[in-house]
């Protein structure tokens, strides 16, 4: 690793931590019901029509069921009505293919993913849906799930600055401020910086192209066809491309999601895609600290999710620029790297940098093919995603999964030490360290549980590509996609099935509510305590020792429960290739 690689993960870090502090200011602002921001003047009266019209009203609060019970039936009606669109779309407008409907399975996997803020994609998008489709049914749910996500941490973060409180907050305006004051500006001048690097965005219909030179290819009839033109595909790719990466959704419009060339054209735009999945999770870690009045502890949460993401940089790098052990025993350089799957334009580091942030946050957005990586830098996406995500996490999701490993680190570690079991002022006892454990545990079942059941499965064997440890990596990557509602894949697995749409899609509720259940329940009983004054023997939340602590819980708690298949997955694959073996 030489200088001037340091020299950009240094400079990479310093403006992430930059960015980070400017919106975490704006956050501020936004997720206050009252606070001001400098688009009040023309977003204010939108706010205010917007409730009345849902007859909402923004002064009155909710406990925490009540919060629960509005999200349960928001994402509910979103979830229907997008499997709505997908079943019926031939009969909707702007449809210039005259494309079909999506069959049941697959429709629900699709309404399930998009609601759930996973966007795992068992269809190529450009070639399956509509414009319709594509804006309504999908690039709303980019916004709505990633606003549920924002909102759900706002709602934790009032609670334990609450005390002796029986509300958290309104849903409602959560979601219309995180949406209005947001997501949609950021969104907006996203797409116009993407745009003005060559990405589309147009309602034209496909073009076609005169082949240079025609090609023959097999049809899956058994049947040789020429073809002399190709289609080009073409739509509001931008606007889509914009949300899907701010709001940490990742579904691509097209099937090569951001190796498309379409979608991802520049090296400026590889970059301003990666900072714009990082910039939200890592300003809602520096807005804990702003909420609670404890600047260091929210900048302690943002140090110790960056030391795992710089790991997850040098390991997946290094394994990616170390290439092929075999191919260079045939005579190729070391410095060629593993070039397999990547895109040209953009090499091994920025791939790397990319499969790393998409996976340490939920985006799932993809600049290269993941199933082409080594043993070794494929186990980083696939540990970042069976962390929880919680390594800068989703839009929301991330800061508040990363802070149940907070009230479990303090919980343990205090007792361990003889300190207080206490955070922030609110005792941590029995009651809130239940809730935070069956938030982990729903995750670590969900993927562990629905991956056995497919290796042990006709179903699940049938949709396997490669064998060996490879092709239980596949599975295993599959399931901990969909659970920590991050969309990536290992691209192996032959997912669009009526088997695997229904696990996969039943992963992806498993991993929203089962994990937010006991979040906001553990907020409830956080917001009825009272608050008291720190003592000297209450547990310390920032500094040092609160960042080894809390790196400690993560692997603990976190990483260990999925060692056991790891070790059989993508570490065994790494000693038999090694040895010779590949699969």
């Amino acid at each position: 690793m030489t200088t001037s690689f340091w020299l950009a993960v240094g400079l990479f870090f310093a403006l992430l931590a930059l960015i980070s502090w400017a919106l975490a200011l704006y956050l501020r602002a936004v997720l206050d019901p009252n606070g001001k921001t400098w688009l009040d003047p023309v977003l204010r009266p939108l706010e205010r029509w917007t409730y009345r019209l849902c007859g909402v009203d923004p002064r009155k609060e909710e406990s925490w069921k009540g919060y629960l019970a509005s999200l349960l039936v928001f994402n509910l009606v979103g979830l229907l009505l997008t499997y709505l669109i997908l079943r019926i779309q031939q009969w909707l407008p702007l449809n210039p293919k005259g494309f079909g409907p999506l069959s049941p399975d697959l429709a629900f996997n699709t309404a399930v993913s998009f609601t759930t803020n996973t966007n795992w994609q068992n269809y190529a998008g450009e070639s399956t849906l509509s414009y319709f489709s594509q804006m309504v049914g999908l690039a709303s749910h980019n916004f709505t799930s990633a606003a549920t996500g924002i909102a759900i941490a706002a709602a934790f973060l009032r609670a334990l600055t609450r005390t002796g409180a029986r509300t958290i907050g309104n849903f409602w305006v959560d979601l219309v401020r995180t949406t209005y004051y947001l997501l949609l500006p950021l969104a907006f001048g996203m797409a116009i910086l993407l745009v003005s690097q060559g990405v589309p965005q147009n309602f034209a219909p496909y073009a076609q192209a005169q082949l240079v030179e025609p090609v023959s290819v097999m049809g899956a009839d058994g049947k040789e066809r020429r073809i002399e033109r190709q289609e080009i595909v073409a739509g509001p790719i931008a606007s889509q491309e914009a949300i899907k990466q701010l709001g940490t959704n990742g579904g691509g419009y097209t099937n090569a999601n951001s190796a498309h060339p379409f979608e991802n054209p520049t090296p400026l735009s590889n970059l301003l895609e990666i900072f714009a999945v990082l910039c939200i999770p890592g300003a809602l870690a520096v807005y804990l600290g702003l909420a609670v009045g404890r600047r260091s502890h929210g900048w302690a949460v943002w140090g110790v999710m960056a030391i795992l993401f710089l790991g997850g940089i040098l390991v997946c790098w290094h394994a990616e620029a170390g290439g092929n052990p075999l191919l260079v025993e045939l005579g190729l350089s070391p410095s060629e790297g593993n070039r397999e799957g990547k895109e040209s334009r953009f090499g091994i580091l920025d791939s790397a940098l990319f499969a790393v942030a998409t996976t340490a946050t939920s985006c799932g957005a993809v600049n290269s093919l993941h199933d082409s990586y080594m043993p070794l830098g494929g186990l980083v996406p696939l540990f970042n995603m069976e962390l929880g995500e919680v390594v800068f996490g989703g839009v929301g999701s991330g800061l508040y999964g990363m802070l149940v490993f907070v009230v479990l680190g303090v919980f343990l570690f205090g007792l361990m030490i003889g300190r207080t079991p206490e955070y922030l002022g609110k005792k941590i006892g029995a009651s809130e360290v239940k809730r935070a454990a069956l938030s982990i545990l729903a995750l670590t079942l969900s993927i562990l549980g629905l991956s056995a059941w497919a290796i042990a499965s006709p179903w699940g064997w049938a949709g396997i590509a490669n064998a060996g440890p490879h092709g239980l990596s596949e599975v295993l990557y599959a399931f901990s996609s969909t659970t920590g509602n991050n969309g990536s894949a290992f691209a192996g697995l032959s997912g669009n099935t009526p088997w695997y749409n229904t696990t996969l899609g039943i992963a992806m509720l498993a991993g929203r509510y089962l994990m937010l259940v006991p979040v906001l329940g553990l907020a409830g009983l956080l917001a009825a305590q009272k608050t008291v004054a720190a003592s000297q023997a209450a547990f310390p939340v920032s500094g040092g020792l609160f960042i080894l602590l809390l790196l400690a819980t993560v692997f603990i708690v976190g990483a260990l429960n999925f060692f056991p298949v790891l070790a059989l997955g993508p570490i065994l694959e790494h000693f038999l290739l090694h040895a010779g073996q590949t699969f």
